[in-house]
C-alpha cells in the first residue's frame, strides 16, 4: 500500500514538473524524468556522478546528466549543495520547507537532512529575528553542519 501511494505522489510531483518546464518551453524527456526519479527515490542528496552511475545503462550520458541539473537548479525544481568542491543534488520544489538545515559529517562524508520540527520552529524564531532586526525578507536558508555522525562517533 505504501509503496503505491508513494508511486503516486512521485506521478503528481512529476505532472506538476512537467507543466513548470512547459511554461519555459522545455520538454519533459525521457532522461530528465530518470534524473529527477532517481532524486526521488533518494535516501540522502547525490551528486552528477552517482546519477549518471544508475543510469548509464539507459544511454544517458554524464554531461546530459549535469546539464538537466543545472536546469533544474535554475528552476528551483532540485536544489544544489556543495560540499569540498562537489555538488550534490536533491528534490526542492516540493519539500515546501523552504528552510534547509544539514549535517556532514567529516569522516563518512554522510550528508543528513535536520528537520526535527522542534528545531525548525527554533529556527524559525531566528529567522523572524534576523529579517526584523535588518528589515529583510529571506525566501531560503541553507545551512551546513559538520561534525562527525552517531555512527562515525561510535
Amino acid at each position: 500500500m505504501g509503496h503505491m501511494m508513494n508511486n503516486a505522489l512521485a506521478e503528481d510531483k512529476f505532472s506538476f514538473i512537467e507543466k513548470l518546464m512547459d511554461k519555459k518551453g522545455l520538454k519533459f524527456t525521457r532522461q530528465r524524468k530518470l534524473i529527477l526519479k532517481q532524486l526521488s527515490i533518494a535516501d540522502r542528496h547525490m551528486s552528477a556522478e552517482e546519477i549518471y552511475q544508475l543510469l548509464k545503462e539507459n544511454n544517458i550520458s554524464l554531461a546530459t546528466v549535469y546539464r538537466n541539473l543545472r536546469i533544474f537548479n535554475s528552476m528551483g525544481i532540485v536544489k544544489e549543495i556543495i560540499v569540498d568542491g562537489v555538488s550534490y543534488y536533491e528534490l526542492k520544489v516540493y519539500s515546501r520547507k523552504p528552510l534547509h538545515l544539514h549535517f556532514k559529517c567529516v569522516k563518512c562524508n554522510d550528508i543528513i537532512d535536520i528537520d526535527e520540527s522542534k528545531v525548525v520552529l527554533e529556527y524559525l524564531k531566528l529567522n523572524k529575528t534576523i529579517e526584523d532586526i535588518n528589515d529583510l525578507e529571506i525566501h531560503d536558508v541553507d545551512i551546513m553542519f559538520i561534525g562527525l555522525c552517531s555512527r562515525c562517533r561510535g
